[in-house]
């Protein structure tokens, strides 16, 4: 679910009408799109392709949010970077590993590395929503970047 939400993501900054959108923060609204897609790679690419995957990346959480004016092209050189960081990731998890404890502590807490994801795909799919709102109230363009898509979803070819 997780890489299906990245390539909504990119679908996303691909629907603004130009790079400059993606930076604004209209009243009422602290972070532009830009800086969301920027927090979801690092997220990601830290929590995942780094902690569980031993890619080399090192995040600079506060860069997510004070970084400003990217190209379009640049945002989505991030986000393919980071679809890649995490499918060699998912290559290497086992299913051992999906019930044992996440390798790092979580606000001092312990918690099942596949309860981690869960919470890693929510976080994604709530800012997603962000970004695809932002879109919509700031561009002439209110068609949907195809989120969420369930035609991505893998089919079951198992029993029954």
């Amino acid at each position: 679910m997780i890489l299906r939400e990245l390539r909504a993501l990119d679908r996303e900054i691909a629907a603004y009408p130009d790079g400059r959108s993606l930076w604004q923060t209209p009243a009422g609204v602290s972070n532009s799109a830009g800086t969301l897609a920027l927090h979801l790679a690092g997220n990601l690419r830290h929590f995942i392709g780094t902690t569980l995957g031993k890619s080399q990346y090192k995040r600079n959480r506060e860069a997510e949010f004070s970084t400003k004016d990217l190209s379009r092209e640049q945002l989505h050189a991030e986000v393919r970077a980071t679809i890649s960081d995490l499918e060699n990731a998912f290559d290497k998890i086992t299913v051992d590993q999906l019930e044992a404890p996440y390798p790092l502590l979580i606000q001092e807490r312990r918690v099942r590395t596949v309860d981690w994801l869960v919470h890693l795909s929510a976080h994604l799919g709530y800012h997603l929503g962000q970004i695809d709102y932002h879109r919509r109230l700031l561009t002439p363009n209110p068609q949907a970047a195809d989120a969420v898509s369930v035609r991505e979803l893998p089919t079951y070819d198992g029993p029954g």
